[in-house]
């Protein structure tokens, strides 16, 4: 590999960095630790350094040497509401909070990028350095932007990426296009009439028009949806009742929607509203229906796809970067940023090891250099004008 040596260097600093990280984990908008630790090493770098922007992001900008472009590098910082498993030395310390997803090896990554770019600034225009809390899920990408974060820090390009257990250690890939699917939740309230569960004659029944709506419910994706179109829906929430002899007024049912398009992703939610309620009707009780947005479909642009890729090639040899990447069900909040901005997403092999937000997965440490050598690469390539 053609890693950058400044960055291999500095291996076991930035190894026990992540493990500190890893050890004191913060999930998102109360990343206060992470970021306070992120802005002061910057500003001990000369980096201009700013706080507070989404909360609890940080963004920094790193001048280079003359007119050029100006180029975002994301990393995301926040934790899983999640136990860990793992046994480690530098386990959480903090009960229902774990590095699951190794945003702290992220973190790490950029920061190690951001020390060599602040030494050599062999680049021209300026690189930015977005440090963006709340990934999993509560929209800290959204809210970054909405307070400002193009308007203050354009970028005429984007890039990010993400550790991948199960693919081969280095190895970088992405797809062009659609990426990865947009996700709605969903929460259906069915309202109906409680009663003592001896004299079900005198109720409206809740539970069976729940549990008959969770079972319609998988009918729209392989009824109503495009075969040729992927798309999930998935109940993962059924709640009612306190006591085994009442038949309670109401049943609740929650879960996911991914897609990758819009047409389906407004035809699944038309579906469901039309079934939840048709089908309480049919029982004699009332649906209340709501759908929330948690993020769009991310879309990498192929200019900046194929330009990623070529300078990962020229860091790992062409066998282990390639634009072969299969689109992927999970969803990512830098999808808000690439709406905005043109970019990329890449996924870095970490080698064999459990799943993201298993409780016994951990990041691995050797892919620091390779990741942080990528983001430094195309900060210095993508600049020049």
């Amino acid at each position: 590999m053609n890693l950058i040596h400044e960055i291999v260097a500095r291996a076991d600093e930035l190894t026990a960095l992540r493990r500190d990280l890893h050890a004191h984990p913060e999930i998102g908008f109360e990343e206060v630790r992470t970021a306070a630790l992120v802005a002061e090493r910057l500003e001990s770098w000369g980096i201009e350094t700013h706080r507070g922007i989404g909360g609890t992001g940080v963004v920094g900008v790193i001048h280079g040497t003359g007119p050029g472009r100006r180029i975002g590098l994301r990393a995301d910082m926040d934790a899983l509401p999640m136990d860990e498993g793992t046994g480690a030395a530098h386990a959480s310390r903090i009960a229902g909070r774990f590095h699951g997803c190794g945003h702290d090896g992220h973190t790490v990554m950029l920061l190690a990028a951001a020390q060599y770019l602040s030494e050599t600034r062999r680049f021209p225009g300026a690189v930015i350095l977005i440090f963006q809390p709340a990934e999993e899920g509560l929209g800290g990408a959204a809210r970054m932007v909405a307070e400002g974060l193009f308007d203050r820090f354009p970028c005429d390009e984007i890039y990010a990426l993400h550790n991948w257990p199960g693919a081969a250690l280095g190895r970088i890939s992405l797809k062009p296009g659609v990426a990865m699917a947009a996700a709605d939740t969903f929460d259906i309230t069915l309202h109906g009439r409680g009663a003592h569960g001896a004299q079900p004659q005198h109720a409206v029944d809740p539970v069976m028009a729940a549990t008959a709506l969770a079972q319609a419910l998988q009918t729209i994706v392989s009824r109503n949806v495009d075969p040729l179109r992927t798309a999930i829906l998935s109940v993962t929430r059924l709640l009612a009742g306190s006591a085994y002899n009442v038949i309670p007024e109401s049943a609740q049912l929650g879960g996911t929607i991914r897609t990758f398009d819009p047409e389906t992703r407004a035809l699944i939610a038309s579906r469901l509203t039309d079934l939840a309620h048709a089908i309480a009707n049919g029982f004699g009780a009332r649906a209340e229906v709501q759908i929330n947005s948690r993020f769009s479909a991310l879309c990498n642009s192929p200019a900046q796809a194929e330009a990623a890729m070529q300078i990962a090639a020229g860091l790992v040899g062409p066998d282990l970067a390639q634009l072969d990447a299969d689109p992927k069900t999970g969803s990512e909040d830098f999808a808000e940023m690439l709406r905005h901005v043109p970019g990329a997403y890449l996924l870095l092999g970490q080698g064999d090891g459990p799943p993201l937000h298993n409780p016994a997965y951990d990041f691995n440490d050797a892919v620091i250099p390779i990741g942080a050598s990528l983001l430094a690469r195309i900060a210095e390539l993508r600049t020049a004008p």
